[in-house]
């Protein structure tokens, strides 16, 4: 009882921040080392493969299009993303290095949501260019333009940026003073804000915010965008189904001509 009470005495009196975070990530999975050389694998490929790609792209005059500046932006940060993740990952949990410095903790939980959501966010408006070109062809060029397209990249960069520093910085906040085990395989967000001993109600709010911003908005429009186009795309856009549809009208019309005669 008496530790209790020093601790919140002194979670109350300044902020307490652990050296280290130990982050507890797979138990109990049979076989894992399998897991993580297939990891080494899908990272070694995701460099190669999405090195060559900018390489192509920023050296072929022709491909300095608004369509692979977005293709570029998606390649670069696909790298980033992984290159955040994996090896910090193969190197706690293959060599068993869980303990993590603090701050450190805060910068790999910033470069991976920041990589995560950037991610995503292009994702929407890589469907956005693809829509254009599908249901506009005609208007495409004067729509997607290289400024248009530049503008839609950087302003979703510097509101996500802005975004996951007001994340991280909110964690820096809070008193570490019990657990200091993150129950992740990486420095999340949620794990490691739930482990504090002060109030934690205005990183919970914009925990929900954020989440809300980079994934809800963006599933919701997955799960239901698609249902909507897939009929344009791949079925009212094409000569044949058109076709079919003007002769059902012809013959409904037709019909209805002859029962009205009737």
């Amino acid at each position: 009882m008496h530790i209790q009470e020093k601790a919140a005495t002194l979670s109350n009196a300044t902020f307490v921040r652990p050296a280290k975070f130990y982050l507890s990530g797979f138990i109990d999975i049979p076989h894992v080392k399998y897991f993580y050389i297939f990891l080494c694998f899908v990272y070694i490929m995701t460099v190669l493969g999405n090195g060559l790609l900018l390489s192509v792209i920023y050296l072929v005059k022709t491909l300095h299009t608004p369509k692979y500046m977005i293709v570029f932006n998606l390649a670069l940060i696909d790298l980033c993303g992984s290159t955040a993740l994996i090896p910090k990952l193969l190197d706690t949990f293959l060599f068993d290095n869980r303990y993590i410095v603090y701050e450190a903790c805060l910068s790999y939980m910033f470069f991976v949501w920041l990589s995560t959501s950037v991610q995503s966010w292009t994702l929407v408006i890589m469907a956005y260019d693809r829509f254009i070109a599908i249901c506009f062809p005609l208007r495409y060029h004067s729509i997607v333009t290289k400024p248009a397209i530049a503008a839609m990249l950087l302003c979703s960069w510097f509101f996500l940026l802005s975004l996951i520093v007001c994340l991280a910085g909110l964690l820096d906040r809070l008193s570490f003073c019990s657990s200091l085990v993150i129950q992740s395989f990486f420095c999340d967000h949620g794990p490691i804000y739930h482990l504090a001993c002060n109030d934690n109600s205005l990183n919970f709010i914009m925990a929900k915010v954020g989440i809300t911003l980079i994934m809800i908005i963006n599933s919701t429009l997955t799960a239901t965008i698609p249902p909507l186009l897939n009929p344009i795309i791949y079925s009212l856009k094409t000569e044949e189904v058109l076709n079919s549809i003007k002769k059902l009208l012809k013959n409904n019309k037709l019909s209805s001509i002859t029962h009205g005669h009737l």
